[in-house]
């Protein structure tokens, strides 16, 4: 019987095929040693200012009052807010979910049958407290953490990043600690923080992808206005994700992107766990991922 080599792999061959065509290899090469990638212009101007209008609107759903994205003072809103949830707000969310160079790069990472976790905005507004440096390896997962990424974050920059402006903030290297920061190794406060910890200095559309055992956070911001992101968190098949998105998906998004299989997937659509008194798929059982990048 003839054994399937790593070089083999079909999955893995397609995934590589899609990073060489999109030129990531640098990407890929800055993924396995720091951890993280940054990613500049994937989003058009047109979809930067459709998603910071979308959000906008529902931070004021959500709140009942508005912000000026440029002139906020902390009045309104002091340090950072979570808007959930933001995928079925708008076709423009789904359009960035299917982005090709970091979608690639999350293949690479989590393999193609990946889902989709989360889509939220963090809305931060001036003071407040920074947001600690930490894994997202969440939800109990034990010390020493696989080399394997299990989840992925990208980060979509929706205004200007600075540290001044309460910028993400990543630590190069830490992905291979395999573990959470310390308490002291958490601070981004404003008089002594980590100093290994790097602002990322970005302009709207940029992006950053990182392997989900890097230590990442935010600093307070210190001057007016609002901070946007789009955190888009991915997971492998097996993992429970933070969002529901099965059975849920409007037929109209379906429909849109009908030509796109990528988007069923991650929507959950390959996952044959969840059943009731109907019993297992056993199709979809058959489908299941048996190596990194299926």
């Amino acid at each position: 019987m003839q054994t399937q080599t790593f070089h083999d792999d079909p999955a893995r061959a397609r995934v590589m095929a899609e990073i060489e065509r999109l030129g990531l290899q640098a990407h890929v090469l800055e993924l396995e040693t720091l951890g993280f990638s940054v990613i500049p212009g994937v989003l058009s101007a047109a979809q930067v200012a459709r998603a910071q209008t979308v959000i906008l609107e529902r931070y004021a759903q959500d709140t009942g009052h508005r912000v000026d994205p440029h002139t906020e003072d902390g009045a309104r809103i002091s340090g950072q807010t979570y808007l959930p949830y933001l995928l079925y707000d708008d076709p423009v969310f789904a359009d960035i979910l299917l982005a090709p160079a970091p979608l690639a790069l999350i293949s690479y990472l989590l393999g193609e049958s990946c889902v989709l976790s989360s889509m939220g905005c963090h809305f931060k507004g001036p003071g407040g407290e920074p947001l600690p440096l930490h894994s997202d390896n969440g939800n109990g997962m034990p010390a020493p953490f696989s080399p394997i990424a299990y989840v992925a974050n990208i980060n979509y920059a929706l205004t200007p990043y600075s540290q001044a402006a309460g910028a993400l903030a990543m630590v190069p290297g830490s992905h291979k600690h395999a573990r959470q920061p310390t308490a002291r190794e958490m601070r981004l406060d404003h008089d002594n923080p980590n100093p290994r910890a790097q602002a990322m200095n970005l302009a709207p559309g940029d992006a950053v992808v990182w392997h989900g055992n890097t230590w990442h956070g935010s600093f307070a911001r210190q001057v007016p206005g609002v901070r946007m992101n789009l955190a888009v968190y991915c997971a492998r098949q097996f993992v429970q994700t933070q969002e529901q998105h099965e059975g849920v998906v409007p037929a109209g998004m379906q429909a849109l992107h009908a030509e796109n299989p990528r988007l069923a997937v991650l929507l959950g659509a390959k996952r044959p766990y969840g059943w009731r008194r109907e019993g297992p798929d056993y199709a979809k059982m058959a489908r299941n991922p048996r190596g990194l990048y299926d």
